[in-house]
């Protein structure tokens, strides 16, 4: 299997990470734009629309840390596993810092510190200082204690210990708050667990992309589709792998709506399995993806960390900019909503996405024409 060849096939890898980013860009802006003042997935308040309209972003965050975990294995191919563990340790402790200051920066435009949110840069920061320390056992082994998190992290919702335990299973397990001091929080948006095993399975799944041609598509159908089939049952059956159940609606539209709304803090078995299946079965029909809307894709997958901090930034200034000019409130937080309607706010989403192409794609060539060991950690 030559270089080239590889490098071919891992089109089909940016091209699905450039769909996530401009879906992920359209949660942001609803989060900022949007009047709806409930859950967008709770069925009592949201309409078909709203519902789908959050519903699709929730593949964002589980193709973003997996397909991570692929292209370590990938990238790794070229390095010595000494190597890979400093580069995974160093880039895990970046992306931890990067929380922590520019997206936070970007969330509250401001460095108050009272009430911290750990959101997904740090889950996947953790994730790969995991994995730097898996990547020395057999691929085999990797594999299970992913598979092991995802499938069996639901057999524990119910535990909630209490004093010095209960705080650190929170950081595994419990999305919420942990308070210290006076009125200072710490809020886990992305608990560790099964983040950390989405991203060792995602590096084993690397394995599937040095097959050649047909066995590389068979696998990916194969494992795209096992996991949506597995997902219709276990659902169906609505007793294991999402802390909460679907129920029967007035409509059978809505029913469906209700089997479709897992939960995602922590990402529940059904949650990952409704999300990596398709994703997975998609990478297939991505690879024979060329043309224009190829090549767009393409710009946003191949630079994903700068996208997501530039468009936290463009997202909240679009907000203040409106919210300033127009609706007469300074926008400060994501919480401080215009007001706007889901068509209004798929236009900023619009806008936004296309502003975002021009900065991504000067940054891609400078990325593709130079070396920079630190170009490399954006």
């Amino acid at each position: 299997m030559t270089e080239s060849t590889i490098k071919k096939r891992v089109l089909s890898i940016d091209i699905l990470r450039g769909i996530i980013m401009v879906i992920m860009a359209l949660d942001h802006t609803r989060d900022f734009f949007s009047d709806y003042q409930f859950e967008p997935t709770d069925l009592h308040h949201a309409g078909t629309i709203m519902f789908f309209t959050r519903w699709i972003t929730h593949f964002c965050a589980p193709v973003f840390v997996f397909l991570a975990g692929t292209s370590v294995f990938l990238s790794g191919k070229r390095k010595s596993k000494k190597e890979l563990f400093f580069r995974l340790l160093s880039r895990g402790i970046w992306l931890i810092v990067l929380e922590l200051t520019f997206v936070h920066l970007g969330w509250a435009f401001n460095f108050d510190y009272s009430h911290i949110f750990l959101q997904v840069i740090w889950a996947l920061g953790v994730s790969m200082i995991c994995l730097s320390v898996l990547i020395f056992l057999p691929r085999q082994l990797i594999l299970g204690i992913g598979l092991i998190m995802i499938f069996g992290h639901n057999a524990f919702d119910g535990l909630h210990p209490a004093g010095s335990v209960g705080v650190f299973w929170d950081f595994l397990h419990v999305q919420g708050p942990i308070t210290y001091g006076h009125g200072n929080s710490i809020f886990i948006m992305y608990p560790l667990i099964p983040w950390i095993g989405v991203m060792a399975t995602g590096y084993c799944f690397g394995a599937v992309f040095v097959l050649h041609e047909k066995k590389r598509r068979d696998a990916q159908y194969l494992i795209g589709m096992s996991a949506m089939v597995l997902f219709v049952v276990i659902r169906a059956i609505n007793l294991y792998g999402d802390p909460s159940p679907w129920l029967p609606q007035p409509t059978w539209w809505r029913t469906v709506l209700s089997f479709l709304n897992c939960t995602k803090y922590p990402p529940s078995l059904l949650y990952l399995l409704m999300t990596l299946g398709p994703s997975i079965a998609l990478l297939p029909l991505l690879e024979k993806m060329s043309g224009k809307v190829a090549r767009i894709f393409l710009v946003y997958g191949r630079v994903p960390l700068f996208y997501y901090v530039l468009h936290i930034f463009l997202i909240h200034g679009m907000a203040i900019i409106d919210g300033y000019f127009f609706k007469g409130n300074a926008v400060t937080t994501v919480f401080s909503h215009p007001g706007f309607s889901l068509p209004v706010v798929y236009c900023f989403w619009l806008l936004a996405v296309i502003i975002l192409y021009f900065p991504c794609r000067w940054f891609m060539r400078i990325k593709m024409s130079r070396h920079d060991w630190w170009l490399s950690y954006l």
